[in-house]
């Protein structure tokens, strides 16, 4: 058969076998809807009152998880701007250097325009072989998709997609509500739970249904609970879970607290401004993914002294479009910068022990 051939199927067969935790997961919401309303509320409860309640209750939840977990899954990771990618001029040049500080010095010359803060740990700029671009702060390539991912958190093989600036939002509701989800079924399942362990309801199919749901809802309450206590943590930190495995480096070093501006900003950049938008599942997060407000936005010798420097626009994002609206670089840094005087931050005695600067070696990450 020939290549093509093999790389076809190949790739059908890895697209098949990623989907099989989101099918898997899928089933196990359908059986649990179908123990819950009609073998546990239809056929166990009496009371009409509490009966009409308990399915009430149980539907908000119930939209609320699902509807989460979609947005989750099919809303496209969002990649890098064509002012990251470097231009066939540029690719050229590149190719025809030998030695990796006279590459060092053609990136720096591309990124010297660019909103770009951080760095390689071992100082050099941060450049993407397979995507031929410099990466944007927080962006990394996702080995999975093959591409690189605007403040990328992880590639999730439980909704098959990667977990980054588009969607981060979407990913902590689903949490969250797949949390109370289970913690809701828990709860209002558990003295049916007990009368069917003690023989004190008779023996029907029901009873299958409501313990097994008992003991499948309160498992999955406690692996959810810690996952999404410890999101909460990075969101109150301004991280993402590559950021807190590996700090992200700038000139002066690494700084895991690089980019955290106080609670109530760092939950704002990822949630938005209007509180209306906060419990549901639609995009409302502050920025471009591309640019972010740091602690040390003035201290970089190679990029502008202002924060509220402004580029020309964007152009359309390389390879396909996506649902948000591409802005001007930086215009979310003086925007977050310049906010609502109740945000505190809490970097300003810390920036002054920050200072500083390091002699960046020459080296080209290849980070996949």
């Amino acid at each position: 058969m020939a290549p093509s051939g093999s790389r076809s199927i190949k790739r059908s067969c890895q697209t098949v076998l990623y989907w099989i935790p989101v099918i898997f997961i899928t089933l196990i919401v359908a059986w649990s809807y179908y123990a819950y309303v009609v073998q546990l509320c239809i056929e166990s409860i009496d009371n009409i009152g509490q009966k009409i309640v308990y399915l009430l209750a149980y539907h908000v939840v119930f939209i609320l998880f699902t509807w989460a977990y979609w947005q989750t899954i099919f809303t496209k990771p969002m990649n890098p701007l064509k002012e990251f990618h470097l231009s066939y001029s540029d690719k050229e040049l590149l190719e025809r250097e030998d030695r990796g500080e006279s590459q060092q010095e053609i990136l720096r010359r591309i990124a010297k325009d660019l909103p770009i803060y951080t760095r390689t740990m071992s100082g050099a700029i941060r450049f993407c072989d397979r995507c031929q671009l410099v990466k944007p702060d927080r962006c990394h390539h996702c080995s999975v998709c093959d591409k690189c991912i605007l403040k990328m958190d992880h590639h999730c093989p439980w909704v098959n997609n990667c977990v980054g600036f588009s969607n981060y939002k979407f990913f902590m509701l689903f949490l969250a509500y797949s949390l109370l989800y289970c913690i809701f079924i828990t709860a209002t399942d558990l003295q049916y739970f007990i009368k069917f362990w003690t023989n004190g309801l008779p023996d029907t199919q029901a009873k299958f249904h409501i313990m097994f749901l008992f003991f499948a809802a309160s498992m999955f309450s406690v692996s959810l609970a810690s996952l999404f206590v410890y999101h909460c943590w990075l969101v109150c930190k301004n991280r993402s879970t590559l950021e807190a495995v590996r700090a992200p480096a700038f000139r002066h070093g690494a700084d895991k607290n690089g980019f955290s501006l106080g609670l109530s900003k760092n939950f704002r950049q990822v949630f938005g401004d209007e509180m209306r938008y906060w419990p549901f599942p639609v995009y409302s997060s502050l920025g471009d993914g591309c640019s972010f407000p740091t602690c040390l936005v003035n201290q970089d010798p190679e990029q502008p002294t202002s924060p509220g420097h402004n580029p020309p626009p964007n152009k359309a994002v390389v390879g396909e479009s996506h649902q948000f609206p591409a802005k001007p670089l930086r215009e979310s840094q003086s925007r977050l910068l310049n906010s609502a005087p109740s945000w505190t931050e809490n970097g300003g005695a810390e920036d002054k022990e920050r200072r500083g600067t390091s002699n960046p070696a020459m080296a080209i990450e290849n980070e996949t």
